[in-house]
């Protein structure tokens, strides 16, 4: 039985009321935290940046000041028009379709948008978009599967509302709504999508994180 699985039904379930009721008290958003991680780890050369599936546009309005051009993609159109509206008085952010732009970029991220597409096919057009010395800066999702994977599993279901609280200390007086952005549950165990990262992007840096999520970041070889 997964840890987490284990650790809903210890003390016939009290310990898990709790906690989900702390969630609900001091929501934050998984996704939004790890924007401090990708500005944190931006290439040397800072010419065009493609943030993929870029949703309501939040990282593309943070890199807007440290790139001379950004480009989000989303194929969601509700999405777009969010991205669009957040990011309308930013001159260098422009807002597309699903469709990847065709010129290099020393920066392509996704956050919690790799499950989403085949895996394979989005990292060799990652490889290919890159300029020599860009870099591929994700966050992303997988099922938990390896002992290891259960542990941080386990390790982020308790830290949650700690982070919550840390986060955002007065309580949330809203009722959690739905996502507003669309939702896929991941496929690929960690293990599995490292090896497949790898065998692509040799050298990329794979890690479990609190919060749910990995990270993954690759510097494509070449001169800057």
């Amino acid at each position: 039985m997964a840890l987490r699985a284990w650790a809903e039904q210890f003390a016939g379930g009290a310990v898990s009321d709790t906690m989900a009721t702390l969630n609900a008290r001091h929501p934050w958003s998984h996704n939004d935290h790890f924007h401090s991680w990708i500005l944190a780890n931006l290439p040397a050369r800072r010419g065009t940046a493609l943030d993929v599936g870029c949703g309501r546009g939040e990282l593309l309005a943070a890199l807007s000041p440290k790139f001379a051009a950004v480009h989000g993609t989303d194929r969601d159109g509700a999405m777009r028009g969010q991205a669009a509206t957040r990011c309308a008085g930013l001159s260098n952010v422009t807002v597309h379709d699903g469709t990847w732009v065709e010129e290099p970029v020393d920066l392509v991220t996704m956050v919690a948008v790799l499950h989403h597409l085949d895996v394979a096919t989005a990292l060799t057009e990652v490889r290919r978009l890159l300029a020599p010395g860009g870099r591929f800066l994700a966050v992303g999702l997988a099922p938990p599967q390896s002992p290891t994977d259960h542990l941080w599993d386990l390790a982020s279901a308790v830290t949650n509302p700690v982070i919550g609280y840390v986060k955002h200390p007065w309580p949330s007086d809203t009722t959690p709504s739905t996502a507003p952005f669309p939702v896929k549950e991941p496929d690929l165990s960690f293990d599995e999508l490292r090896e497949i990262v790898l065998d692509l992007m040799p050298g990329a840096r794979l890690r479990h994180r609190l919060g749910f999520r990995h990270t993954i970041a690759w510097t494509k070889p070449g001169q800057d």
